[in-house]
């Protein structure tokens, strides 16, 4: 269905560059009357947004041949189109071609075809030339190039977060195997408790099975009890025996803490502990004794020196551990970076029992700490990756997601600021220029009636207050040969939108109107 909707999306902003293209072509040729630059420009815009997807070189290779239609001569008029049709389709060949080079032979390619195209067609040969190579630089090369960039800087970010989410999902496999051999170790224990048991129920069946006073038949019900013990004893020792993945343990099942604390102390230790534990269930016992014994090898390893608090104590129905060290006063052990196994196995155990384990920094040390109910059903492991509202992905996917977002909000962002820019620049300029025309144009009354050999002071009171600047450079007439001679330009009174400009030059010498002129683009 995603799929689906993204092709749809694709399409109608194909469509949507299409008709934007189309329109600049007619809205820059109508005018013009070129029907046959129409013809072209339409079928460059069509064939180049066709093939943008599925093949971009071609698409950029139409693209840069329009662009062919540069050097041919349009009234003194730069076929804009091109330079739309050039921007739009050299980026998206940047974004989607794997390879540089097709399109930089194709570019080079067209450079050179535009030479002799240049030379033939065009009416200022080298400069027509060099005009269609500028073209070429700044609308083709540049978005080329910047499509090339973000072609890479999206295949870079996906192999980085592929690279993540393996190790993400490697990860989930060191836990689970974490929790794995934490509830071996559980049912090691288990074998251990129940073994002595088990052996303690069968010596005494053997001790009333020579006890006096009994009949036979109390006899071979001992013996039955004692043997029923022993099987059971050996057919657990096998069971567990295949969870063991290393010698059976040397430590005692119900470790005691103090002598725990004793052996942690006589390594190095500064410890301060507070033990007061009743009567509790062996396994919250032996649960409490693995959370004191992590916690305790995490200090030596990751924290020397530092000073250790234990705290486990009873009250009611719930057994509370609590280890927190202070700062070490050197700092960590250099190279020695946890991989938090041993926590994972102590929320394994913890949570089996039904209680909660907390293990995290505080106050420059590290602080676990655990709450273990008596009797309590096991807490309900959460999800490795929480619930969302996109089923099946995982942390590294979302996060992915989320970067990609983020991409197209800072392309977004580097194509929309220059344009907007751009607009700002040119919304200045527009009302400069409109300003500047405004109030440089000279009345036909007044300039019919300026006479030749007048004062410059007589005629400066009835000149605008601004020369004109937009003037047709390539039809004035030759300045009067008059020693001193400076001329000013005014307008006559023609709109800006004429492509024809047209402008009064006036000339003085000496503080006279020496001579004064009309002269229009294209006029003789």
């Amino acid at each position: 269905m995603r799929t689906v909707t993204k092709r749809r999306w694709q399409t109608a902003l194909d469509v949507a560059v299409g008709l934007f293209l189309a329109f600049i072509v007619v809205a820059g040729t109508l005018e013009s009357r070129s029907y046959g630059e129409l013809a072209g420009g339409l079928v460059v815009v069509a064939g180049s947004v066709a093939t943008a997807r599925r093949y971009p070189a071609v698409s950029l290779g139409i693209a840069l041949s329009g662009a062919l239609a540069v050097p041919f001569p349009y009234g003194n008029r730069v076929p804009a189109w091109v330079i739309f049709v050039l921007v739009a389709m050299s980026y998206q060949a940047g974004l989607r071609m794997p390879r540089a080079r097709p399109g930089v032979l194709t570019g080079t390619a067209v450079a050179v075809v535009g030479l002799p195209v240049a030379l033939v067609f065009g009416t200022d040969g080298l400069g027509d030339w060099a005009e269609l190579v500028a073209i070429l630089v700044f609308a083709g090369l540049s978005p080329w190039l910047l499509g090339r960039y973000v072609r890479v800087r999206g295949e870079l970010a996906r192999t980085g977060w592929r690279r993540a989410e393996e190790m993400e999902s490697r990860q989930q496999l060191v836990a689970e195997q974490a929790r794995l051999r934490e509830r071996a170790r559980i049912a090691s224990d288990m074998h251990d408790s129940l073994g002595h048991e088990l052996s303690l129920i069968a010596v005494r069946a053997a001790a009333l099975e020579v006890a006096g006073g009994l009949g036979d038949a109390q006899r071979d019900a001992a013996a039955q009890l004692r043997t029923s013990a022993a099987t059971a004893t050996e057919r657990l020792r096998e069971i567990i025996g295949v969870l063991r993945e290393d010698a059976a343990p040397v430590e005692p099942v119900q470790g005691d803490l103090g002598a725990l604390i004793a052996r942690a102390r006589a390594s190095g230790l500064l410890i301060e502990s507070t033990v007061d534990v009743a009567e509790v269930p062996p396994m919250v016992a032996r649960a409490a004794y693995r959370v004191v014994q992590e916690a305790l090898t995490n200090v030596a390893k990751h924290a020397p020196g530092a000073a250790v608090t234990v705290r486990v104590t009873s009250a009611g129905a719930r057994t509370d551990v609590s280890v927190v060290n202070a700062p070490p006063p050197a700092g960590p052990l250099p190279g020695t970076a946890s991989g938090h196994v041993g926590l994972i196995g102590l929320r394994e155990r913890v949570r089996l029992v039904g209680g909660t384990l907390r293990a995290g920094p505080d106050a420059g040390g590290f602080a676990v700490t655990a709450t273990l109910p008596h009797g309590a059903a096991p807490v309900e492991r959460p999800e490795t990756a929480p619930a969302d509202e996109e089923a099946g992905l995982s942390t590294s996917a979302r996060a992915l997601e989320l970067a990609r977002r983020d991409v197209r909000r800072s392309l977004i962002q580097a194509v929309t600021v220059p344009l907007v820019l751009f607009g700002l620049v040119l919304a200045v300029a527009g009302i400069a220029f409109l300003y500047q025309w405004n109030s440089s144009e000279l009345s036909t009354g007044v300039y019919e009636r300026l006479r030749i050999g007048q004062p410059r002071t007589d005629v400066a009171p009835q000149l605008p207050e601004n020369q004109r600047d937009a003037r047709p450079l390539r039809s004035e007439p030759p300045r009067p040969a008059v020693p001193g001679v400076a001329c000013e330009y005014y307008g006559t009174g023609r709109s800006w939108l004429d492509n024809d400009y047209a402008a009064y030059r006036l000339c003085f010498a000496d503080g006279m109107l020496v001579a004064k002129d009309w002269f229009a683009e294209g006029a003789p």
